[in-house]
C-alpha cells in the first residue's frame, strides 16, 4: 500500500512497530482474527492470461482483481454459471428492491 493512499498514515507514522508480533503469536488476537477475519492468504499459481484479464477487467471497472478472483471463485462454488448471474443482474435492475 502507498502511504500516501492511507489517510491515517500520518497519524501513526511516528509509531515504531519493530517489536511488534505477528497475531499469530497473541492467541487472544489469532482467536479474534479466526472468529471475525473471513479471509485467508494463499499462494497459488494462475496462468498469466486469466490474471491479466481479471487485473485488466479491474483496471476498467475501478476495482481490484483479487477482490474480481474472490467473487468469480464464489460464484463457481455456489454452483452459478454466467448465464445466472447475468438473469439476476437483469431481474435486480428490472424490478429494483
Amino acid at each position: 500500500m502507498k502511504t500516501s493512499s492511507d489517510p491515517l498514515h500520518k497519524k501513526y507514522s511516528h509509531l515504531d512497530f519493530s517489536d511488534a508480533k505477528p497475531v499469530s503469536e497473541v492467541p487472544a488476537l489469532a482467536r479474534l482474527q479466526t472468529e471475525h477475519g473471513g479471509k485467508t492468504r494463499v499462494t497459488m499459481r494462475i496462468d498469466n492470461a486469466t490474471l491479466s484479464a481479471f487485473k485488466a477487467r479491474a483496471d476498467r471497472m475501478g476495482g481490484s482483481y483479487q477482490t474480481m478472483m474472490n467473487e468469480a471463485l464464489g460464484e463457481f462454488v455456489k454452483g452459478w454459471s454466467l448465464a445466472d448471474t447475468v438473469r439476476d443482474t437483469i431481474r435486480e435492475e428490472l424490478h429494483p428492491a
